[in-house]
């Protein structure tokens, strides 16, 4: 009489490869959420810069009681693990976190004293993996960004 099914030492080789497979994976699966949460920062950085540049340069009247919700809709920080309210004006930086480290500081200025705040400076934090990385993505992004323009005339 023949038993069909598995003996018990085909059983464990299964077992053992599965868990090998499982080893190699595990990390490779953490590493791929941390290069999208990487993505996703810098390109919300790209887009916290892009909006202040076009909303400036459509309106050109940025003062101390615009807020960055009237700028831009990225998500952002006041401080790590708070995120930023619709009324916090463009006086208050904004931030990009990694939930604990900051990745990114956005800080708008005026260029001439009581003039407009015509000026965005993006500074990156390199703390932290994921910030290191997001550090790399926005480098060009790290600077002052001066604004110009008088509105659309229509």
């Amino acid at each position: 009489m023949k038993r069909s099914g598995f003996t018990m030492i085909e059983l464990i080789f299964v077992i053992v490869i599965l868990g090998i497979l499982a080893a190699v994976a595990i990390p490779r699966l953490s590493a791929t959420r941390d290069d999208a949460t990487i993505a996703t920062m810098a390109t919300n950085a790209a887009t916290i810069v892009s909006d202040y540049g076009a909303g400036f340069t459509a309106r050109a009247d940025y003062n101390a009681t615009t807020t960055w919700a009237q700028i831009t809709n990225a998500p952002s920080e006041t401080a790590a693990g708070t995120p930023t309210a619709a009324a916090t004006v463009i006086t208050t930086p904004i931030l990009l976190t990694d939930g604990t480290n900051t990745c990114a500081t956005f800080t708008a200025s005026q260029s001439v004293v009581g003039g407009a705040y015509d000026t965005l400076t993006v500074a990156s934090g390199n703390t932290g993996a994921v910030c290191t990385n997001v550090a790399t993505r926005i480098a060009n992004l790290v600077r002052a960004h001066t604004f110009g323009g008088t509105g659309i005339v229509q």
